[in-house]
């Protein structure tokens, strides 16, 4: 992602709760009805405690996330959303997460100052009584804060949107089969109406350079793509260390946690309003600055910003963290970042620490090759060895990527590497069976 500590915290690793394990055959139509159920979130506390805290229920005309493999999560995230059967207790849903307010618990500003962050989830919304439970993790795979709350289906709190007065959007391209793809919206951030077309030209812009790359080259028709129009009142974003505060439609600014070039919104309920009754599961906010920033949180939303000359690597490599879960692969001298415990394996398909390197990319790798894989000047054998690269993750000893270079390690490597290609690969197959 281009914040480097933006996944900080997420990488435990919890292969109980993976693909296959505890898991029962579900029929969707058993449990749920063809709509969403939005869970909003207050995430707050500091370093020494945390706790979830429920502020509103909302239900969303029909459900755009998966319809199998229902209690199953591919990549584990820094948190999890767990939906059971509140009469049998089987789980019926699950799904991972990675948050800015875990990453804010790493900055020294969580030592002294209790903060609260909004988190919204979707899920499919049950026919029947259900019990959701949410838990955050540290590095340590320990459980630092959990919450569960009961949801009656008939509950007359629950607040109903996205029925009227949806927020006009574009269809850019359709699925082959709808029923199986991958919902993708667009967002338009920081752009007057009178600038809808240049958003929109944005938004052509970064579906081609993602489709540029494999897989998505190749799996191009298993993704649905809208783009909104949502209208601010001014053009570009916020800058608070120069004093500009803009009033746009996502209050977004650069600044986040005092990093000059960290370009984030804070506003998750904004955003989702925006989006009721729009087909969308994953999100990519496109801002209108010419200033190098954004970030990618998992499952959460991509934020980009689209005219500087670094947009169309810096949208990808962002997808790479939000829908695929990739980790970074960089790691710098000057800065180093103890994210990653080398006594635990990373949940993040793209690095290991050879706790359990055999559940990722080993099938890949010749026999024979040394750990580490040395680098080499050559530009045909950067550009296909496969091996055990020391230096990924923020830290140059003891956590490898799988090749010498890749687009998450780099804005001028032109491709995902094999592994991500890999782990892209697997992804797009889970979610559209």
């Amino acid at each position: 992602m281009f914040k480097k500590y933006l996944l900080l915290l997420a990488f435990l690793y919890i292969p109980f709760w993976g693909v296959g394990a505890c898991c029962f055959a579900q029929n969707f139509d058993d449990y749920f009805t063809d709509s969403t159920l939005r869970l909003d979130y207050v995430f707050s506390g500091d370093v020494h405690q945390q706790q979830v805290s429920l502020d509103k229920l909302n239900v969303i005309p029909h459900w755009y996330g998966k319809r199998q493999r229902l209690s199953e999560v591919p990549v584990e995230g820094n948190g999890q959303v767990v939906v059971k059967s509140h009469s049998t207790q089987d789980v019926i849903y699950r799904n991972s997460f990675s948050t800015l307010f875990q990453e804010w618990l790493s900055y020294d500003e969580a030592q002294t100052v209790s903060k609260a962050f909004q988190n919204v989830f979707l899920v499919p919304m049950p026919k029947d009584t259900v019990d959701i439970t949410v838990e955050l993790y540290n590095n340590r795979r320990e459980v630092t804060a959990t919450f569960t709350h009961t949801v009656v289906p008939s509950d007359i709190l629950i607040r109903h949107i996205g029925e009227k007065d949806v927020t006009p959007y574009v269809r850019i391209q359709q699925a082959a089969d709808t029923a199986h793809c991958i919902h993708i919206a667009f967002v338009a951030e920081g752009y007057t109406d009178s600038e809808m077309d240049t958003y929109l030209e944005d938004v052509n812009t970064a579906i081609e350079a993602l489709f540029s790359h494999e897989p998505f080259k190749s799996e191009r028709n298993a993704f649905n793509i809208v783009a909104v129009k949502s209208v601010s009142k001014e053009s570009g974003t916020s800058e608070p260390s120069k004093g500009i505060w803009k009033n746009t439609a996502l209050s977004s600014h650069f600044d986040t946690f005092y990093s000059n070039r960290y370009l984030t919104t804070l506003n998750l309920e904004d955003l989702h309003d925006i989006l009721a009754g729009v087909p969308y599961e994953h999100i990519m906010i496109l801002v209108n600055t010419d200033d190098y920033g954004g970030g990618g949180i998992l499952n959460s939303y991509v934020l980009s910003m689209t005219h500087h000359r670094k947009f169309k690597p810096v949208v990808v490599h962002e997808f790479g963290h939000s829908f695929g879960g990739l980790a970074d692969e960089y790691a710098y001298d000057y800065e180093q970042i103890p994210m990653y415990p080398h006594d635990i394996e990373p949940w993040e398909p793209n690095i290991t620490t050879l706790t359990d390197f055999g559940s990722k990319w080993e099938n890949l790798v010749q026999e024979g090759t040394p750990i580490p894989t040395p680098e080499s000047d050559d530009k045909a054998t950067i550009a296909t060895k496969v091996g055990l690269f020391e230096g990924a993750g923020y830290s140059l000893t003891g956590v490898y990527r799988g090749m010498q270079d890749c687009r998450m390690r780099t804005n001028e490597n032109p491709e995902f590497c094999i592994v991500c290609r890999q782990a892209l690969q697997k992804l797009i197959e889970f979610y559209t069976n």
